[in-house]
């Protein structure tokens, strides 16, 4: 079997050699942009490079990106949907007019020669075009391709709908000033029998996983204009992305990318607490995966969708935890909880041991530790979370088990939208567990009901999110940037007042207030906040400076430069430093800004709350006026 750390080494090192400066993944936090929860794309953290600032290690770049998609996580147990995923990347910023021969190119050699596809299983799509715009069809991208496949070309053409990439999707829904463009992708033919459900005839962009996508170039050269025209942008870019774990699948041309080794070693750990006797060395057939605590309890599908949805929710758990995301009931946090309960029902399907996830966490963490070094710093603290959330939801689930039992008292009447819906949301009681004990007991569950009620959750959601992330960080407006010089004076007299044991686990700053988690056994006493609140107060009076440094991350760390947790940084690093005009420190903190000038221009800083967001982790929200 090609190994996922095989073609990881080799694109870094093709793409090394042919210019590519090769930087460092960034967090699965995002950094300066509260607009998203994760990291979910390769250009999410290069945006401002796509858009013309000049990035330290030049106009051509390479990585290996980790990514995190929550609105995939329904999907999980098919053949190709994971949560979290690595996307192999590479980008030429201001690039020159031969860009799209240049990067289909070599993109073609890396995929046929490198690690030898056979290129007559490869389809390509191309933009047809749009009638609405004026953007013409890429003629371009299909001659290169037809010239560099020949007589086995394979080339289909699709609208907006596939093959347009901008942040806010279609061109329509683009806002003026928004960059974008035409993109092809490259699809592998496993050669499967076409699914009927999906279709008369079987194409690229077909879902009965015959075809899957591997890679996809954007070509960036059209900029929305204010009349909803648009023109060519001053900067043309390539942004490459290729998802890691698809290339390995069709490298050994696996239909099922469960099958690729990292998940075999996942499923290798379940198996083994299933007390199923297998090969570790050699991939598992499904034939062998577990039916259930009562032998053909659950059917041979289910099984092999439990098995996949542990192996995924299990790998991005440890991954999140590793950049710092600790299982709470809000944003992130929910996420993470969410995934390890998931985890907890499939694994009790299967009849596993209560505790067994914890210990599937060693494989991911020896799997990937080598490259990302995060993920064995904090093994230990990651799986003692992951058994103390398993631990809390099966006392949820029991105390829900009551609740329910009140529902199953009252009669059929009793099963509505509003009442399940109360029950999840009030016990965390998931909506699987309600609906397979209704169906067991002679009830019918009010889905339709229960979907209403969670879709007006969820807008109420999103209303209060767009609220609460207006003018957020990542537009650099006045109010937040000086939030965010605040942040640095927090935790600076944070450490000052408690100790050098506090460091920021995470952050959120708004236009209107500032967020900060970070480490601390306890809650705060009255006195503590009010000298953190007046040694903050007193550095704005004190006018220090804001000054940035840019230095190897070697002298930042020896400097006692305070990073936060989870992060990952390249080898060159901005710093930043509080100091007075004596040159006194107060704090200096690894960071990408922005800043005011001096910190006499952020008036009066106030502590709204404090409060905790989990074990030994504490949250404070302050204000400036």
């Amino acid at each position: 079997m090609v190994s996922s750390k095989e073609i990881r080494k080799k694109y870094l090192e093709f793409f090394k050699d042919r210019g590519h400066a090769v930087i460092p993944s960034a967090s699965l936090v995002p950094e300066n942009d509260p607009t998203t929860l994760f990291t979910g794309s390769g250009m999410q953290p290069l945006l401002p490079y796509l858009l013309g600032e000049k990035h330290p290690l030049g106009n051509k770049l390479a990585n290996s990106q980790k990514c995190f998609r929550a609105g995939d996580i329904e999907e999980v147990g098919d053949n190709r949907h994971t949560t979290f995923f690595e996307m192999l990347g590479n980008w030429s910023l201001g690039a020159d007019s031969n860009f799209k021969e240049e990067q289909l190119s070599l993109l073609f050699e890396f995929l046929t020669k490198e690690i030898g596809l056979d290129h007559s299983r490869l389809s390509v799509t191309v933009f047809a075009g749009d009638k609405s715009t004026g953007i013409p069809k890429d003629e371009e991208s299909a001659v290169i391709w037809k010239k560099l496949f020949g007589k086995d070309a394979k080339v289909f053409e699709y609208g907006v709908e596939k093959n347009w990439w901008s942040r806010a999707g279609a061109p329509d829904n683009m806002p003026a000033g928004e960059p974008g463009g035409p993109d092809s992708e490259v699809f592998y033919d496993f050669g499967t029998s076409h699914d009927s459900r999906f279709g008369k005839e079987c194409h690229p962009n077909c879902d009965c996983g015959r075809f899957m996508e591997i890679t996809n170039s954007v070509f960036m050269e059209y900029q929305k204009q204010d009349d909803g025209s648009f023109a060519k942008l001053k900067q043309r870019n390539v942004d490459f992305g290729g998802g890691l774990e698809r290339i390995v699948a069709a490298a050994n041309n696996a239909p099922n990318i469960y099958d690729i080794d990292i998940f075999q070693k996942v499923i290798s750990g379940v198996l083994s607490s299933a007390g199923v006797i297998h090969d570790s060395s050699e991939t598992i057939p499904e034939s062998n995966y577990p039916l259930g605590p009562i032998g053909n309890n659950i059917t041979r599908e289910e099984s092999v969708r439990a098995m996949r949805i542990i192996a995924d929710h299990m790998r991005a758990t440890v991954f999140l935890m590793a950049d710092g995301v600790i299982p709470s009931n809000a944003d992130r946090g929910y996420v993470v909880r969410r995934l390890i309960r998931r985890a907890t029902r499939f694994a009790d399907k299967l009849g596993l041991k209560p505790g067994t996830l914890s210990s599937l966490a060693l494989p991911v963490q020896e799997h990937y530790g080598e490259l990302y070094v995060e993920l064995k710093e904090h093994g230990g603290e990651i799986q003692e979370e992951i058994a103390k959330e398993e631990a809390r939801f099966r006392e949820t689930l029991e105390r829900g088990l009551k609740e329910f039992g009140a529902l199953i008292s009252l009669g059929q009447s009793s099963f509505t939208g509003k009442n399940e819906f109360n029950l999840y949301q009030s016990h965390g009681f998931p909506k699987d567990v309600m609906k397979d004990l209704a169906e067991e007991r002679g009830f019918v569950f009010d889905e339709v009901g229960f979907d209403r009620e969670f879709k007006k959750h969820q807008e109420l959601s999103r209303t209060a999110v767009a609220g609460r992330f207006q003018g957020g960080l990542a537009d650099h407006s006045l109010e937040t940037t000086k939030l965010h010089t605040a942040h640095h004076l927090l935790l600076g007299a944070l450490r000052k007042v408690l100790g050098e044991h506090v460091h920021q686990k995470g952050s959120n700053i708004t236009a209107e207030r500032l967020r900060m988690d970070f480490s601390h056994p306890k809650k705060l006493a009255a006195d503590e906040l009010k000298k953190v609140e007046n040694l903050v107060n007193e550095k704005i009076r004190e006018d220090l400076e804001m000054a940035r440094e840019e230095m190897s991350r070697e002298e930042a760390t020896q400097l006692g430069a305070e990073m936060e947790f989870g992060k990952k940084y390249g080898d060159t690093v901005s710093v930043y430093l509080a100091r007075s005009k004596e040159g006194n420190v107060f704090s200096k903190e690894f960071c990408g800004g922005p800043h005011v000038e001096n910190t006499g221009e952020l008036g009066s800083f106030r502590i709204l709350k404090e409060e905790a967001v989990s074990s030994g982790i504490r949250r404070i929200r302050a204000s400036l006026q």
